[in-house]
């Protein structure tokens, strides 16, 4: 399953994560830039250590599960 995750920077400096699933791709990183702009200028979200205040990185992560059979 694949995530995109937008990592901003908090008022106490932590780093506060927003993952979607199902990012479409291929990741066109203008329209996700002005969607993390819009996140930090609407102020919708907010940490334990503050109100977000930069943008940090925005990534996309493929996690692979295989189960064993017991």
């Amino acid at each position: 399953m694949k995530k995109l995750e937008l990592k901003f920077q908090n008022e106490e400096d932590k780093t506060v994560t927003i993952s979607l699933d199902d990012p479409v791709e291929p990741a066109d990183p203008a329209l996700i830039n002005a969607a993390m702009d819009a996140i930090l200028t609407a102020n919708c979200f907010y940490s334990s250590g503050g109100d977000l205040v930069a943008k940090k990185e925005a990534r996309i992560v493929e996690r692979n599960v295989a189960a064993i059979q017991l």
